[in-house]
């Protein structure tokens, strides 16, 4: 079983600049897909950026678009969200996920098919 493991979350001003990890273990990315979701309290888990399986192409929520960027290290079979100009709305509990289907299909919960723990952003104003 894939198992998914976040890392970096933390309080940050808003304009600020964090960097999210996730570890993956028993995981390829030619096997499964890897997406970001967030998790604000109240709210649903939104997609909000997926790296496909396969052909490794990355996909974005339009709300991150130009200000968070999702990366890979197939060596670590590790991923990274670096996530610029946060605002205080992108406080939620960010998630790594995994799923078996391709393309930006990933960016949808029911697509899923692993969650990691989840790791707290904190955007203040």
């Amino acid at each position: 079983e894939v198992q998914l493991v976040e890392s970096g979350g933390g309080l940050v001003q808003a304009g600020g600049s964090l960097r999210l990890s996730c570890a993956a273990s028993r995981f390829t990315f030619d096997d499964y897909g890897i997406a970001w979701f967030r998790q604000a309290p109240g709210k649903e888990r939104d997609g909000v950026s997926c790296i496909s399986r396969r052909d490794g192409r990355t996909y974005y929520a339009d709300f991150v678009k130009g200000r968070f960027t999702m990366s890979s290290d197939p060596v670590k079979n590790t991923v990274y969200l670096q996530m610029n100009n946060l605002k205080p709305e992108d406080t939620a509990v960010y998630y790594c996920a995994a799923g078996w289907t391709y393309g930006n299909a990933l960016l949808r919960p029911s697509w899923v098919n692993y969650w990691g723990q989840g790791t707290q952003v904190t955007v203040s104003s």
